[in-house]
């Protein structure tokens, strides 16, 4: 199906050329005086025809990135935003500095033992970037700074560090970075530990990468122009000459990815969909072996290998083990599924999120009724030992440690009213020892909260949970404002864990909540089922439920109750201001995904052709048909919308920057009320927004002042 172009008179043409957007000389609206009016962006359209179909998109060109209108229009909204914030910024300030006095500004992670080293990192007061700092021997012995991110940004006006790896004789260090504010496209450089010096290498373009046994040669990943990563190069540091292709993934719908097993002899490649996995293996000791096929894929069988020295255990998943079971399979052979045994059975109620593998044990951290759960299982016994925890609503997540022949696993806890505790278990006493407790410096008791576990109910009649937190005492009146937080996407679980940050809503007398929604995996991976493809409108219904709940039980009320959310987050926001606008006063759509029509119809774009099984396939009717009809951009229509703060990123690559501004471009054509509609871009970052730390919480504090502000506070 092609495009078909609206042609436009050539005098209306001429016209439109002349200027792009302009400013509005309309008289202001009652409520509006003391505000300019908003900039107006012309509307060019583009007419699409696809099944029969036709669809008029009056702001298509505004992903035309190297227009000099659209960064001019950008700019004029960003002016805009300022102005009509302008009152706020004393706020501002006060939140920016509640929120700067609730991180600790020198601090320093757990140090993590690998190979004779300890490795941690630190942050410096009044420094946006963390250093990273090893000791060898043990962590009474001199620092040894392998990087201060601090330097490395110095002259960037964004800059991510993503990550290194030492190669396994401790002399170098592989890292990735950019100074674009991307989250999925780095360059990878090598540092000479010895002397603290970059060798000459640089490659561009790449997404992950591990070590050989050799401590010379890295396999690295790479990404077509959608961004897609689909091809393995293998590189030797220092040579200075190209990478070898070692494999390359055809399949539009799969991710290839590197991983290096706990024991050191094997290096994955992982080529996956959502749904279907492939893996294959390279002895890493022996790096210019060919890939080895593990199991060859078949579609909706889903799996994960890790070794063990005694042979390969499998997490395994298809849509009759939905919630996946772990067996072991031999070290040769191991393509013959009937010589796997059972270690870890299928659960309709436990979703078995990951595991790990160590020498004497394996970690599983699973999901049951809604919690995350960590369990030690004993091969050499069979028996399993599940860690217990106090509280009723609270979430727990693995802690790296590297070492195959540890005796200890680590976890992080937490609660909305909990500050993150990481925890160290002896797994074979099983006690397990605090290590560290988060400190929030500007102090804080757990008792002057109370957080609840609430039940929503869906219009099917599905039970939806959600947590909330709220100052002890709190009157149920539906006086008091709450913002309400959901996500419900990708099987991802959006956990009641501590956010520091929300404690400057709640100490204002905010109730804050978390909507465990399906398309998350809350409940279980048939939750994520229910939530995606052609069920994925369940998403928003779950979540204008569990806004109504808190309606209903009086802990807020529609002219108080703000809600949050970004990406596929940003997706659900666009969604139920479509379904129930009279429900929100503030809606803050964080790089928000609401020009799905067009976004999944354009396999240039990234992640569009992998999320056909997220979303489903716009060239097929019934899925471009249902897409269709959830589509914010596609959906919106004349009438009162809330208070609304969009934010973008231009350097955006997951979710561009032009749809957030379409979408704020036509709802100032349709809006009959006086309510704020406000866009705000990053102009040198991406997806994340801000990367330094300082600045992340200066948009939080102009995002926070936006809610209080418009809720008359």
């Amino acid at each position: 199906m092609k495009s078909i172009r609206l042609v436009l008179g050539v005098a209306v043409m001429a016209a439109l050329a002349t200027s792009c957007f302009r400013s509005s000389k309309a008289p202001l609206r009652p409520g509006e005086e003391q505000f300019p009016a908003p900039p107006v962006v012309a509307a060019l359209p583009d007419t699409f025809t696809e099944f029969g179909q036709v669809r008029i998109d009056p702001y298509f060109w505004l992903k035309e990135k190297g227009n000099p209108e659209v960064i001019a229009y950008l700019e004029s909204e960003n002016r805009y935003c300022d102005t009509v914030m302008a009152h706020t910024r004393s706020l501002q300030d006060t939140l920016f500095q509640e929120l700067k006095l609730r991180i600790k500004d020198e601090d320093t992670t757990i140090p993590v033992p690998d190979r004779g080293y300890w490795y941690y990192s630190r942050t410096v007061r009044d420094l946006q970037y963390p250093l990273y700092c090893r000791k060898q021997g043990d962590t009474t012995a001199t620092e040894e700074v392998i990087f201060d991110v601090n330097r490395m940004a110095e002259g960037n006006k964004a800059f991510i560090f993503s990550g290194y790896s030492v190669s396994p004789n401790n002399k170098l260090a592989a890292y990735a970075f950019n100074n674009t504010g991307s989250s999925v496209l780095f360059d990878l450089k090598i540092r000479d530990l010895t002397t603290g010096k970059d060798l000459p290498d640089l490659i561009t373009g790449i997404r992950g990468f591990v070590w050989a046994n050799d401590s010379r040669t890295l396999f690295y990943t790479t990404v077509t122009p959608a961004l897609r990563p689909y091809r393995v190069f293998r590189y030797v540091a220092g040579s200075g000459q190209p990478g070898t292709l070692v494999y390359e993934d055809g399949d539009g719908r799969f991710n290839v990815e590197l991983r290096r097993a706990k024991t050191g002899a094997w290096i994955f490649i992982t080529s996956a969909s959502s749904y279907t996995t492939e893996v294959r293996m390279i002895p890493a000791g022996e790096p210019l072996k060919e890939p080895q096929v593990f199991l060859p894929r078949t579609e909706g069988v889903d799996y994960q290998v890790q070794h063990h020295e005694e042979g390969f255990y499998i997490r395994y998943k298809t849509k009759a083990l939905i919630n996946a079971k772990i067996f072991k399979a031999p070290l040769t052979g191991f393509g013959d599924t009937s010589t796997w045994e059972t270690v870890v059975e299928h659960h309709p109620d436990v979703l078995i999120q990951g595991f790990s593998v160590y020498k004497d044990f394996l970690g599983l951290y699973v999901r049951n009724n809604g919690l995350n759960e960590i369990r030690v299982y004993y091969p050499s016994s069979g028996e399993t030992h599940v860690v217990s925890f106090p509280e009723p609503v609270y979430t727990v997540s693995p802690a790296f440690l590297p070492e195959y022949g540890s005796t200890r696993l680590r976890y992080v806890y937490s609660s909305l009213n909990r500050p993150q505790s990481t925890f160290e278990l002896d797994v074979m006493s099983k006690t397990a020892t605090l290590l560290k407790v988060q400190e929030i410096p500007g102090g804080f008791n757990p008792e002057d909260y109370e957080v609840e576990r609430l039940w929503a109910t869906a219009p099917d009649g599905v039970k939806v949970p959600m947590a909330i937190v709220y100052r002890k005492g709190l009157p149920h009146d539906g006086r008091h404002p709450a913002l309400l937080e959901g996500y419900g996407s990708y099987g991802f679980s959006t956990d009641a864990s501590f956010r520091a940050h929300v404690f400057s809503l709640v100490d204002r007398g905010y109730v804050y909540g978390v909507a465990q929604i399906r398309g998350g995996s809350e409940l279980g991976e048939q939750w994520y089922e229910n939530g995606k493809l052609m069920h994925k409108k369940n998403t928003f219904t779950d979540f204008v439920a569990c806004a109504e709940t808190l309606v209903e039980e009086k802990y807020t009320s529609p002219s108080l109750l703000g809600i949050r959310g970004g990406s596929a987050g940003g997706l659900l926001m666009g969604a139920v201001v479509n379904l129930r606008p009279e429900l929100f006063n503030v809606v803050l759509a964080n790089v928000p995904f609401v020009d799905v029509v067009n976004t999944m119809l354009d396999e240039t774009l990234p992640l569009t052709t992998q999320e056909y099984e997220e979303w489903g396939n716009p060239n097929e009717e019934e899925a471009y048909n249902y897409i269709r009809s959830y589509s914010p951009y596609d959906n919106l229509k004349p009438g009162a919308y809330p208070n609304i703060l969009a934010t973008a990123g231009l350097n955006d690559s997951q979710v561009s920057y032009h749809e957030p501004a379409k979408w704020v471009a036509r709802i100032r054509t349709l809006k009959s009320n006086n309510n704020l509609l406000l866009l705000r871009t990053n102009m040198e970052s991406g997806h994340g927004g801000a990367t330094g730390r300082y600045d992340y919480l200066k948009e939080l504090a102009f995002q926070y002042a936006f809610l209080i502000d418009r809720n008359g506070q």
